[in-house]
């Protein structure tokens, strides 16, 4: 349920933005800050959500996510001005940043070992609901009432969550000693992550040679630099370094930096297509990737379970491999999409390999942490995501527009000054189509500029995926199996493999 409202939240806000600007004013500034404020702060501080999980207790700092998320979006609803509405984003991103790590940690806290994987799936399940409903939702209840619903819709689910927490997740032991707080290392971690993040967020608008976006990124680095010294010399550290020498934990990190790097293209690239280049209306592009989200609820638990009780290193290996095939598929499809024919096929195993991959990953990456690393251990496997898919999306607008414009200029050269006007909006987006009125042979070379561009995006989110499968072969390891204390109480070790023989004899 907290999940599900902060992922309901994060899809939600871009559907009301035009009402919002309308109503508040603060044109386009003020729609961008409305969205990146709250990933900004998110991003910046979701380190330190799951160091405090660890150090106060998951459970707590999952209810105050909550409780402040929700008492934010109250505000958020009855903002007055554009800057108060930028400022409750913000601190729904603080709130998130304590929830969404802690969220994860509680159910390592609540499940025994052998639950889990079936438990992360079912976790990931339901927070990818919110990423569909949140379109559509949004949609209708800015038509039908005001965008403030969008914010106060929060404040029943907080509400519920709340009472949830308090009778099903068990409370942290009070002999348990707290470990003191690593102030410098948050600070450092705080602002070494708003500069990549913040850096990547502009990029669209300002481009690669702001200061903004270099100087950001530089000083961002040079910070998580200063953090990295200081975690290795700190008696209390906020991030133990120590884990990134376990092989599933620093694999699993590495294997989800590539894959959401692949993902966030994905998504982005795909709905861009089926609106600027196919014809989809808004609500017909969030349509037609819906089974994505259907196969993933579907799956997600039951491969959680298998990769449980026979390893994670085959899931997370396959899977991304056939989710790669699935979106090799997709780099066919033309501006006139056959969805039956085309998409559909491609989207199903692109699905299907996700739901095998992502609640192996979580669970695996959150096992070799240890459960007394398991907020901190979830914190950064969702920063690495986080900053993944920013930089991933960032690297793509590059990429469709340079390929975009090269396309173009073989088809048709330069052009005259006639041609130049009618191209310019289609060159600044990258992927267009040009008014019915236009030269036919004009349209034609746009149109299929777009298309050469979108292959090109898609074959390479493909490729990256297919290295997430890769990493996951080479660098994930099954863990060791061994018999349970119960059955070999008592015997010797080589009666207990004579035992387990003669069982699987008789199986």
């Amino acid at each position: 349920m907290g999940s599900f409202v902060v992922s309901l939240d994060a899809t939600v806000v871009n559907v009301a933005l035009p009402a919002i600007a309308n109503d508040l004013g603060g044109g386009l500034a003020g729609q961008q800050w409305v969205a990146n404020a709250y990933l900004l702060a998110l991003g910046s501080l979701i380190l330190i959500g799951g160091s405090l999980g660890d150090i106060f207790g998951a459970r707590r700092m999952f209810s105050l996510g909550v409780a402040g998320f929700g008492a934010v979006s109250a505000l958020c609803a009855m903002s007055p001005s554009i800057e108060l509405l930028v400022a409750g984003r913000a601190l729904q991103g603080v709130f998130g940043a304590l929830l969404t790590p802690s969220a994860l940690a509680v159910i390592v806290t609540a499940f025994p070992p052998d639950k889990r994987g079936a438990a992360i799936g079912s976790w990931t399940a339901w927070s990818g609901i919110g990423t569909v409903i949140g379109p559509l939702a949004g949609g209708w209840l800015v038509d039908a009432a005001s965008w403030r619903w969008i914010f106060a819709i929060n404040v029943p689910f907080v509400l519920v969550t709340l009472g949830l927490v308090a009778v099903a997740v068990p409370a942290r032991s009070r002999e348990r000693p707290h470990t003191p707080v690593d102030w410098p290392g948050a600070v450092l971690t705080a602002l070494g992550l708003a500069g990549p993040v913040l850096a990547l967020v502009r990029q669209p608008e300002v481009g690669w040679g702001s200061p903004q976006v270099w100087g950001g990124g530089l000083a961002g680095i040079a910070l998580l630099g200063s953090f990295v010294v200081r975690q290795a010399h700190a008696a209390h550290p906020m991030l133990p370094l120590k884990l990134f020498r376990r092989r599933n934990f620093a694999g699993g990190n590495a294997q989800t930096f590539v894959m959401y790097a692949g993902l966030s293209m994905t998504f982005f690239l795909l709905v861009l297509f089926l609106q600027q280049v196919a014809g989809y209306s808004a609500l017909q592009a969030g349509m037609a990737t819906m089974p994505v989200t259907l196969v993933m609820f579907a799956f997600s638990k039951q491969a959680g379970a298998l990769a449980e009780r026979f390893g994670p290193r085959r899931f997370m290996g396959g899977g991304p491999l056939v989710a790669a095939v699935g979106l090799a598929y997709l780099t066919a499809m033309d501006a006139d999409v056959d969805y039956t024919r085309e998409m559909l096929p491609g989207l199903l195993l692109f699905a299907l390999g996700l739901a095998a991959t992502v609640a192996p990953l979580t669970a695996t990456v959150l096992a070799d942490a240890g459960e007394e690393n398991a907020g901190i251990a979830s914190g950064v496997n969702n920063a690495v995501a986080r900053v993944a898919g920013l930089l991933g999306v960032a690297a793509l607008g590059a990429l469709i527009i340079a390929q975009f414009n090269a396309s173009l200029e073989r088809s048709i050269g330069a052009g005259g000054s006639e041609a130049a006007v009618a191209l310019r909006d289609a060159r600044d987006r990258g992927l267009a189509t040009l008014p019915a009125d236009q030269d036919p042979r004009m349209r034609a070379a746009v149109t299929q500029a777009s298309v050469d561009a979108y292959r090109l995006g898609m074959g390479s989110a493909a490729t990256l995926v297919a290295l997430g499968g890769v990493l996951g072969l080479v660098g994930i390891q099954d863990p060791r199996r061994t018999v349970r204390s119960d059955d070999a109480r008592g015997e010797s070790a080589a009666s207990v493999v004579a035992h387990w023989r003669n069982r699987n004899a008789q199986v």
